[in-house]
């Protein structure tokens, strides 16, 4: 790889690396196996780098599945993709607010795909076209899942009695 191609490559993994880790974690809900999931991705990204027209949506859709093959990996590993990677200081989850901690609680409880959907939709503001790429299925599949993943939300936001508006969900589910 050229040095500017390297150096854009940088430069792209320093604007998308808390984004992307973000998509991994909400979508596997752990952030162990979200830095891993986001590693391999980036490991597997680095050599196709060149012939990218999209490269920040060919990222989330490698994460997105890395983050899905995580869940399905078994205890035992040979060799952990985040073995490679640094230690990045995470804010101290005890200054969340009760809300935040029963959004993010009801947002693993939708099921994975659906929540997928959502955070690809609304966390990181793909449009629906875009989720529906990342997710690897018809435009008309991903408006389903993300229509009935906030059913979901809403319904289980609703069993904790917490009436929050899609702005305050998704400005809550950040962090």
């Amino acid at each position: 790889m050229k040095a500017d191609e390297e150096r854009a490559f940088r430069e792209f993994v320093a604007a998308q690396l808390v984004p992307l880790r973000n998509l991994a974690y909400v979508t596997c809900g752990d952030w162990h196996m979200a830095e891993d999931a986001v590693a391999t991705a980036l490991a597997k990204l680095y050599p196709r780098w060149r012939r990218l027209d999209r490269p920040d949506l060919y990222a989330k859709t490698m994460v997105y599945r890395a983050a899905i093959d995580e869940t399905r990996r078994p205890w035992r590993r040979e060799q952990a993709a985040g073995d490679a990677m640094p230690d990045v200081a995470l804010r101290d989850p005890a200054s969340l607010s009760d809300e935040h901690r029963h959004v993010r609680a009801a947002l693993r409880e939708v099921p994975p795909r659906q929540r997928a959907a959502l955070v690809l939709r609304y966390y990181l503001g793909l449009s629906q076209e875009e989720t529906a790429t990342v997710l690897g299925c018809s435009l008309g599949t991903a408006k389903s899942q993300v229509s009935r993943g906030l059913v979901r939300l809403r319904d289980l936001l609703a069993a904790e009695q917490i009436e929050l508006s899609e702005a305050e969900v998704w400005g809550n589910a950040r962090a």
